[in-house]
């Protein structure tokens, strides 16, 4: 019985995973950098994020507008009335003309601001998408292990509903014999209904994790590469929070966007305060039309009488200079100051949410690194503690409830490495991301320690926990 109970969790990776490949179809299992291309090509929220910044760049072409010079064209043509009183006379006569403008700004201080400022908020735009861009790679990256975790959940779960199938089968075995009493069978049974509802929460939880992948992609998947136990589970590198720090200072894409956003801000506010300076424009203007439309049917225009065609050509220099337009001016100024505060603040904020997720991240990669180790331990700890409960149960020292608790803590144990093991993938990147570093190059390392074949099933566990668990079993005489 200590031998059937002691291979549990081998027996059960192993029925489990043999069952798996009988039902699972033969397919090509996705790896993550294709996923991420898939998400790359097909994510609604990035397309959203382009055409965002497709419409945001118009602005410097909309303000470099106000600098340029300005050409409009346009005709009229009128019927004139005239009614003289001495003689008394009514004359109607058609009138025609046309006219072109040629409009150059010389001094528009206004207008000069308003494209500095179009500038910066184009250059913020465009460090907004690329943090769009650069959140896609987490967005992939966590998508993917989600489903590999809850694949790997769902394994250890099956397998301790397995075992805790053989314990009920045992457990009523002993009472048929007459060596056990009915609570050992309720005991197990209550263990074991648990175990299957555990099981079909952690199924449900699988498909959840498909169906995130697929919003995210927008492409079906049927399964994924698993993480290999041989990734590398090191320190970040350089294992100091204030190097990361300052990395994340020079590069974060959203704190560099928030730099642009403030020099927008104060650009902005210079333009309004310009709006209190003149304006000077070049201006020349053509215009050709009968006496009637230009007004030089008065006999004194020239000296003499004129009914003919005639061209007019001008060329001035405009000087506007604002005196009052209702506090309008002031009161922009004051809005854009309150803005300007605004955006500082909003900087400030932002810059000390990535000092402390930088401060954070650093210390889960760390914390995720003896995590992994202890986790793995733990395993063998609780694997000889349900060999140690299930000899005390033989000979009367322990009951039936200390062996399911300890085949339980066993599982539990299994699901904490993985959890850790993907912990520390996920928050190597987050870190990455927190100090402006991440790139596509990032999934490509990770990528080679995916393993094609892989079963979750069979590989949720590390093999050389497995066969540790076996060469401990032979070197245990046989009870």
């Amino acid at each position: 019985m200590l031998r059937k109970l002691s291979l549990a969790l081998a027996v059960s990776c192993a029925s489990n995973g043999m069952a798996w490949a009988a039902e699972a179809p033969l397919t090509t299992k996705t790896d993550l950098v294709s996923v991420y291309q898939e998400a790359v090509d097909n994510n609604a929220d990035l397309a959203a994020a382009r055409a965002q910044y497709g419409a945001q760049k118009e602005v410097v072409p909309q303000a470099r507008a106000g600098l340029l010079p300005n050409l409009s064209g346009g005709a009229e043509v009128a019927n004139v009335r005239t009614d003289i009183d001495q003689p008394a006379a009514v004359a109607n006569r058609s009138a025609r003309s046309y006219q072109a403008t040629l409009s150059q700004p010389l001094f528009r201080a206004d207008r000069w601001f308003q494209f500095q400022a179009a500038k910066s908020v184009n250059e913020q735009a465009s460090l907004q998408l690329s943090a769009t861009e650069q959140n896609l790679i987490l967005q992939s990256a966590e998508s993917y292990f989600n489903v590999l975790r809850s694949q790997d959940n769902l394994a250890s779960t099956k397998a301790e509903e397995a075992a805790f199938k053989r314990q009920l089968d045992q457990s009523n075995e002993r009472f048929d014999v007459g060596l056990s009493d009915k609570t050992d069978v309720l005991q197990s049974q209550a263990s074991y209904d648990t175990a299957r509802a555990n099981r079909i929460l952690a199924q449900r939880q699988v498909d959840d994790a498909f169906e995130a992948l697929i919003t995210l992609t927008n492409r079906q998947y049927n399964s994924l590469q698993g993480v290999v136990h041989t990734l590398p589970i090191l320190p970040p590198a350089p294992n100091d929070a204030k190097a990361w720090v300052d990395t994340a200072a020079k590069q974060n894409l959203n704190l560099l966007a928030s730099n642009y956003a403030v020099t927008a801000a104060e650009d902005t506010l210079r333009q309004r305060k310009a709006g209190h300076a003149p304006t000077l424009d070049a201006v020349a203007r053509y215009e050709k039309g009968d006496n009637d439309a230009l007004g030089f049917s008065n006999p004194n225009a020239f000296g003499r009488s004129y009914s003919g065609d005639v061209e007019q050509r001008t060329l001035a220099l405009q000087l506007s200079i604002p005196i009052y337009s209702g506090g309008l001016t002031s009161s922009q100024v004051r809005e854009s100051y309150s803005q300007l505060t605004q955006t500082e603040q909003q900087r400030e904020s932002l810059r000390r949410q990535v000092v402390e997720n930088t401060r954070n991240l650093h210390r889960a990669v760390n914390t995720d690194v003896e995590q992994v180790q202890a986790r793995r331990q733990s395993i063998i700890s609780n694997q000889s503690a349900v060999e140690a409960t299930e000899i005390g149960y033989q000979v009367g020292t322990r009951n039936i409830v200390d062996v399911l608790d300890a085949q339980r803590q066993l599982y539990t144990s299994v699901r904490n490495y993985n959890n850790a093991r993907y912990d520390y993938i996920l928050d190597n990147l987050r870190l990455k991301q927190a100090a402006g570093t991440l790139s596509p190059e990032d999934l490509q390392a990770l990528s080679r320690y995916l393993k094609p074949d892989y079963n979750p099933d069979k590989d949720f566990l590390p093999p050389d926990l497995a066969q540790a668990a076996a060469e401990q079993l032979r070197s245990r005489p046989t009870q």
